[in-house]
């Protein structure tokens, strides 16, 4: 933005660059007014000017400075598309975790978007009873569908599924005791743990058997009369193998119904049809959990589900009733855009068939290798193409293993076929760097010193992105 030359004092120098009110009157004439907000503009102005001014003063009194306006608008108007650039923004997952936390977790199916675009576009339902005329609960929307999928008598919605349990010990346990299996006080994701939401609920924690045994009794002989629940826990993203023993849901119930104790089941990622059925290792439904005979079970919206970030809670009417009367319930509430993303997705699961097929994220964990094998052929035929065949281009299709993510279907390797790529001549960590910097990131994996494409997360549209992608890594 600035070149040297001989010439006169520092002072003059900096007087000789041009005001703020100067250069936005420029600003205008050269279409960054309107096209940029005025304040980002001038702000852009005074941190660019202030750059030259102190280059001018870094190079001293020996050498003149003179402004380059040309460079200097090419600096403001770089800064600020970045400055409007979208920070959240679409990616394409190449990476075979379905269920990617960093990522977004579930994609949402078409129903799901449509309706989320239909109801934020204006006014709505929300909380207002149509038939009646007047004020409604938001998720009574979603309330009947859940039930009716779950098998449960009441069901509430609130915004993940760490609220949901928070909400559960807050309405159910202030004050009192909650006996939690100590294999069970998990830490997930975002450092979610067991000990500290059950603190944060107002109960105290007791903790039962050991890490890898407990039993029934240990159960039964922790139960006083503080006691107000009995909590089991979905491991999520790990397993105890080997010397191991957890009682069964159903001795559980038995336990609590015997002594009067409400037992709550934290499912972490929920599951609507029987997966075994599709050759995946199998979950407990919901509906197999409150058949079981707990008093509430919770779960996520955006795990197994494959909806909208939510936390749901199902079960007794008694105990839903007070939850939704808890003042948390209101801090913890969903939006418009969730529930009309929620109630599309639980639609699906009304027809299972149509759920595997329309649910992305069911979709793709039950993709077949086979399938996959031939998507990964299709990619490198076209990447081919789109480089040009390219002598540095080196390519080849292997078998692999996807994960569900999210601490969904933990342990398991889904059986996948994929595309590794690298380019000679070039460091396979900076070809990652420049496919996760694009407008429209590629995020991929890399093992050993291969970039690693897998078809299980990617859609058909999703090639032409890889391809120009592809192309661009070639331009060196």
């Amino acid at each position: 933005m600035v070149k040297k030359e001989e010439g006169c004092s520092l002072r003059e120098r900096l007087a000789r660059l041009p005001a703020v009110d100067e250069l936005l009157h420029e600003a205008a004439r050269r279409g960054l007014l309107p096209g940029f907000p005025k304040t980002l503009v001038g702000e852009q102005l005074r941190a660019r000017l202030a750059a030259v001014k102190e280059e001018i003063v870094r190079l001293g009194v020996e050498t003149e400075v003179v402004f380059e306006p040309e460079k200097f608008w090419a600096a403001v108007e770089s800064g600020l598309k970045e400055q409007m650039a979208w920070r959240l923004k679409p990616v394409v997952n190449a990476t075979g975790v379905v269920i990617h936390t960093n990522l977004g977790r579930s994609r949402l199916s078409p129903a799901a978007i449509a309706q989320v675009a239909a109801v934020a576009a204006g006014y709505s339902n929300l909380e207002y009873d149509l038939e009646n005329g007047y004020r409604s609960i938001r998720y009574a929307n979603v309330e009947e569908l859940l039930c009716r999928l779950s098998g449960a008598e009441a069901a509430v919605v609130v915004n993940n599924n760490a609220g949901a349990v928070l909400l559960a010990l807050s309405a159910l346990a202030a004050g009192r005791e909650v006996v939690v299996s100590r294999g069970e006080l998990v830490e997930i994701g975002g450092a979610f743990r067991i000990p500290e939401i059950v603190v944060q609920g107002g109960a105290m924690l007791c903790e039962v058997g050991a890490t890898n045994r407990t039993h029934l009794a240990d159960y039964e002989k922790a139960i006083t009369e503080d006691t107000a629940l009995l909590l089991k826990v979905h491991t999520s993203n790990y397993r105890i193998s080997g010397f191991t023993n957890s009682p069964a849901t159903r001795e559980l119930v038995a336990l609590g119904r015997a002594r009067g104790i409400p037992v709550i089941e934290d499912l972490g990622s929920g599951n609507l049809i029987d997966l075994a059925a599709c050759g995946l290792p199998g979950e407990p439904t919901v509906t197999e959990v409150i058949g079981s005979g707990v008093d509430l079970a919770t779960f996520s919206g955006d795990k197994l589900l494959g909806g909208p970030q939510s936390g749901i809670v199902v079960g007794r009417r008694e105990l839903v009733e007070k939850l939704k009367k808890h003042p948390l319930n209101r801090a913890l509430r969903i939006d418009k855009m969730t529930l009309a993303a929620l109630e599309a997705t639980l639609k699906e699961f009304l027809d299972p068939r149509s759920a595997l097929r329309e649910i992305p994220t069911l979709r793709m964990l039950t993709r077949k290798p086979e399938e996959l094998k031939k998507r990964a052929r299709n990619l490198r035929r076209r990447l081919l193409r789109a480089g040009g065949n390219d002598p540095r281009l080196v390519m080849r299709v292997i078998p692999e293993a996807s994960r569900a993510g999210g601490g969904a279907l933990p342990m398991v390797e889904l059986p996948t076929w994929v595309l590794q790529l690298r380019i000679e001549g070039q460091s396979v960590a900076c070809l990652e760097k420049r496919l996760r910097s694009r407008r429209r990131p590629v995020i991929v994996r890399i093992v050993n010193d291969w970039l690693v494409f897998d078809p299980r997360t990617l859609e058909s549209e999703d090639d032409a992105e890889i391809a120009a992608a592809c192309r661009e890594l070639l331009e060196l």
